[in-house]
C-alpha cells in the first residue's frame, strides 16, 4: 500500500509516457537512472586518481572483439537504454546499450590532444564541443 510521500516524488515528466516507458510503483526509480547515477560515480571515482595527461577510455567487448572508446558523455533513456558518445579509431561515435548488457572495463589512456586539458566524461567544456563538431 502507497501513502502520500510516495506520491510526492512524482514529477510531470514521469506522467507523459513513451513507447519505451513500464508501468512502475509511484516514487519506485527507473532502472536506466538508476545505473547511470552508479556508473557516473565509478567514473568520477576512478577519474580522481588521473593525472592531468591520463583520460578514460572504455574497453568493450561485446562486439566479438575489442573495441577501445574515448568517451565524452553518458545519457540514458529510461527504463533500460543507455547512450556512450565518444571516438573509436579517432572516429565520433555513439554506442546505444540496454543496462542488462553494460559490461566493460574503464582504463587509462593518455591524452587524445597533448595541446589540451584532459577529457573528463561528462564535463566537456562549450568550446571544447564546437571544436569537434
Amino acid at each position: 500500500m502507497f501513502n502520500r510521500e510516495d506520491f510526492m516524488s512524482i514529477q510531470k515528466s514521469d506522467l507523459e509516457k513513451s513507447p519505451f516507458d513500464i508501468a512502475l510503483a509511484p516514487g519506485s526509480r527507473k532502472m536506466a537512472d538508476t545505473q547511470y547515477e552508479i556508473l557516473m560515480e565509478e567514473i568520477r571515482d576512478f577519474e580522481k586518481n588521473l593525472t592531468p595527461n591520463e583520460e578514460i577510455a572504455l574497453q568493450l567487448a561485446s562486439f566479438g572483439q575489442s573495441v577501445m572508446m574515448n568517451v565524452t558523455d553518458i545519457g540514458y533513456h529510461n527504463p533500460s537504454l543507455m547512450f556512450f558518445h565518444g571516438y573509436v579509431n579517432g572516429q565520433r561515435s555513439q554506442l546505444i546499450q540496454h543496462v542488462s548488457q553494460l559490461s566493460f572495463l574503464i582504463t587509462v589512456v593518455p591524452k587524445s590532444d597533448p595541446e589540451r586539458p584532459a577529457r573528463r566524461i561528462g564535463f566537456i567544456q562549450e568550446s571544447e564541443e564546437d571544436q569537434e563538431d
